[in-house]
């Protein structure tokens, strides 16, 4: 199982001193979701985001994928891109999912991951398996009014119509097999034990992943914090990642 990974820089300058990978969730375009907050980060981070096959930038998938895939092919194209630099990974959801399974791991270039609105376990393999089935069937346009309530605390859509219109749009525009074969990997997955520093935050209002034992509690936000409060984030992931690497330093 291969797959042929967009990767697109959102913020911040070729070289600049730190090296951010960010992850999208199903359903979104990394670009749409992580873009302000890209922005919020400084000038001291190149952030660089990743498409799903078939959705944002990326390709429609050729065959199914795995969590794991994913994450070799980003290991492979990461240590080519940080050159020796800092380097984190911080994912929403499906990202999430790839950020536990990098810190599942003894080798790579990321030295710090974050998890965002993610669990080692996320929802049960019967449900995705449901899901594929429904989208394979009707398209990605029948997931638009149920992932506008999963996906954003209450009152966002109203507050803020351009950016949960713009991700929604994104949402329907995803190709429908893609969007299946990705439901279909998050049946399978399950993470290993983290070996590499590891954070997890999570929404106070996100009803796909409890916030019950993050690490962080997102205030006001669903679940797609770096879309709903990007400043916030921004401040949340440079504290963190700062925090991460001094007690991996002195340790």
């Amino acid at each position: 199982m291969t797959t042929e990974l967009s990767l697109t820089r959102l913020a911040g300058a070729e070289g600049a001193g730190q090296l951010l990978v960010v992850g999208p969730s199903l359903g979104t375009s990394v670009s749409l979701l992580w873009r302000d907050c890209a922005a919020a980060l400084g000038d001291g981070f190149e952030v660089i985001g990743w498409d799903l096959p078939g959705h944002g930038n990326g390709a429609p998938a050729k065959g199914a994928f795995t969590v794991p895939c994913i994450a070799d092919e980003l290991t492979e194209r990461v240590d080519a891109l940080a050159g020796g630099r800092p380097c984190a990974y911080a994912g929403v959801s499906f990202g999430g999912a790839v950020g536990f399974e990098l810190a599942a791991r003894g080798e790579g270039p990321f030295e710090a991951v974050v998890c965002i609105g993610a669990a080692p376990r996320i929802g049960e393999p019967e449900m995705w398996r449901e899901r594929a089935a429904l989208v394979r069937r009707a398209g990605t346009p029948v997931m638009v009014d149920g992932s506008a309530r999963r996906w954003f605390a209450p009152g966002f859509v109203e507050r803020a119509p351009r950016v949960a219109g713009g991700l929604l749009t994104a949402l329907a525009e995803t190709d429908r097999e893609s969007y299946a074969l990705a439901c279909e990997a998050l049946a399978l997955f399950e993470a290993g034990e983290a070996v590499r520093p590891l954070r997890v935050l999570v929404g106070e209002h996100d009803v796909v992943v409890s916030p019950d034992g993050a690490d962080v509690v997102l205030a006001g936000c669903g679940h797609l914090p770096p879309a709903e409060d990007p400043a916030a984030v921004a401040r949340t992931l440079i504290e963190v990642l700062r925090e991460m690497r001094c007690t991996t330093t002195t340790a």
